[in-house]
């Protein structure tokens, strides 16, 4: 429990720093909020306001207590460029897109990573090691987004099993919107297996020369029966630092991927908003991504209590 809680105290008091920081990052950006609002034909006398209106003259701590007050509520303020949409509401629906395809490729890279990372280290320095470390070696090459042209064209163009550009949304069809999404899920999920292979078949193979496993042997286990019993759950402890890291690019990075696949999420909004200087919803974004990276990071930290005891509860 002390290490429970001393893990949350910690996570919450990384939000609060990095909330500071993103709100005096875009504090100190060039541009002038209210101008960006009115546009370059706007008087100074509407101007300055606008800005009284909006509370920009008021000292920079103020202004920050004020927005994390209604950050906390979930209100990010109004959109320049949706017309004084609410952020929020922005969020809402384009996150739903960016957290299932997020899913769906964290299922694929979980499904084909641990087996082919598996077997690979069972059979090292054989043929079929060879095979999916020279795969996994050229598909770990590969950026998404130009995978991500290649699956358009042979899948889109070629096979036209999917029209490119042609989102359907979950409210439409959920099966479609499954359908869509499985490709650029698969342009995410390819470089992060071949990580993720990489990585578990070299742990195990640095367990199995650990002498619990000779003991193991000793007392007349078989090979499967010490690999899967004693050595796979000591190899992927480090493993789930990994995983972890990468639950967390995929959740903040599909954004190139999005772009491609043309994905209304996250990732094309923080785009266009930046394209358009809208900065509440910029705000809102970054907030979000580097949120997710900090309370991933806590549950692993969690998890790596639950999984190994012998991680320091002091």
């Amino acid at each position: 429990m002390k290490y429970f809680i001393k893990k949350l105290i910690t996570l919450i008091i990384t939000l609060l720093f990095i909330s500071m920081l993103t709100f005096a990052a875009f504090s100190v950006i060039p541009g002038d909020a209210s101008l960006t609002k009115l546009g370059t034909d706007a008087s100074p006398e509407q101007v300055e306001a606008l800005r009284e209106q909006m509370g920009l003259n008021d000292p920079m701590p103020v202004r920050y207590v004020r927005w994390l007050k209604d950050a906390l509520r979930g209100d990010f303020g109004e959109s320049y460029q949706y017309n004084g949409t609410a952020v929020s509401e922005l969020l809402a629906q384009r996150l739903p897109v960016t957290v299932v395809l997020s899913v769906m490729a964290l299922i694929i890279i979980l499904a084909l990573s641990i087996p082919l990372g598996i077997i690979s280290a069972k059979h090292s320095g054989k043929w079929l090691d060879t095979f999916i470390s020279q795969v996994t070696q050229i598909t770990m090459a590969i950026p998404a987004f130009f995978l991500g042209i290649l699956l358009t064209y042979i899948f889109g163009l070629v096979l036209q099993w999917f029209q490119p550009g042609k989102f359907v949304g979950l409210d439409e069809s959920v099966s479609g919107c499954l359908k869509y999404l499985i490709y650029p899920a698969i342009a995410i999920a390819l470089p992060k297996i071949a990580m993720v292979v990489k990585f578990l078949r070299n742990s195990v193979l640095s367990e199995v020369k650990k002498d619990y496993v000779r003991t193991a042997y000793s007392k007349g286990n078989t090979k499967n029966g010490v690999l899967y019993k004693h050595v796979l759950k000591n190899a992927l402890i480090p493993v789930i630092t990994f995983v972890a890291l990468i639950i967390a690019e995929i959740l903040a990075g599909s954004i190139i991927v999005e772009q491609v696949f043309s994905v209304p999420g996250m990732g094309r909004l923080l785009i266009s908003s930046i394209s358009n200087r809208d900065y509440p919803v910029v705000q809102a974004i970054v907030t979000y991504i580097t949120a997710i990276v900090v309370i991933i990071n806590f549950i692993v930290d969690i998890l790596y209590q639950l999984v190994d005891p012998r991680v320091n509860a002091q």
